[in-house]
């Protein structure tokens, strides 16, 4: 089948936000008593807070207080980061090609629906997306395919007919799950290889290198 769509992971991929969410959750982290390292936290960026904790948080503190550290981390975030993100070179541009290939949009990150209005402001992308795939619709975050399911379901497209974009071997996996080919960038902090083996069928550095290899690139072919 001929490509007719993109789902879009935001975070690391479009916007330089993943070392401020790895802080914020270390930061949580440390509040309740669990020690992490910065490079063990940002390895896990990309994932719902439900896959993330259990890496840090024994699993009978977690029942109990998941709730409260999610909370915390959510309002740290707010208070503290969020107004320094920036998104990263060329990325509206990124979404302007695709377009002009008249490639349908959907965003596709687990990030929650209030969170991912101030980041297509801040990208000034609003014109470009057709449809936003979020936290808020899945029942389980990435790596589960939940969220790229319903951007498919959304835009009312086939997996075979949707590329994915996304930093993150969670991004690549749970495309996959989902039947969808993903494209991978680096700008999250993953090595190339590392998005390679997670599956993805070409890796670019950042944005800026898939817009100035477009014309190659998976999203023209």
């Amino acid at each position: 089948m001929s490509l007719k769509a993109v789902l879009l992971d935001i975070d690391g991929t479009l916007l330089d936000s993943n070392s401020f969410h790895a802080e914020s959750w270390m930061r949580t982290l440390k509040r309740f008593g669990y020690n992490a390292t910065f490079d063990a936290v940002v390895k896990q960026i990309g994932k719902g807070g439900e896959y993330l904790l259990p890496n840090f948080v024994p699993i009978d503190k977690l029942r109990s207080q998941e709730k409260e550290i999610n909370a915390f981390r959510k309002a740290l975030f707010h208070r503290e980061y969020i107004d320094r993100i920036v998104p990263f070179a060329d990325a509206r541009r990124l979404l302007e090609l695709m377009r002009k290939r008249h490639l349908r949009i959907a965003v596709a990150t687990s990030s929650e629906k209030s969170d991912l209005e101030v980041f297509k402001t801040l990208l000034k992308i609003h014109d470009l997306v057709e449809e936003d795939a979020t936290a808020d619709e899945a029942e389980k975050p990435k790596p589960a395919p939940d969220i790229f399911q319903a951007a498919l379901n959304f835009l009312g497209v086939e997996a075979s007919e949707a590329l994915a974009l996304g930093d993150t071997p969670w991004d690549v996996e749970a495309a996959g799950k989902a039947g969808v080919r993903a494209v991978a960038v680096q700008s999250g902090g993953w090595q190339k290889e590392q998005l390679q083996d997670a599956g993805a069928i070409a890796v670019y550095a950042d944005a800026a290198d898939i817009v100035r290899n477009f014309d190659q690139s998976p999203f023209a072919r």
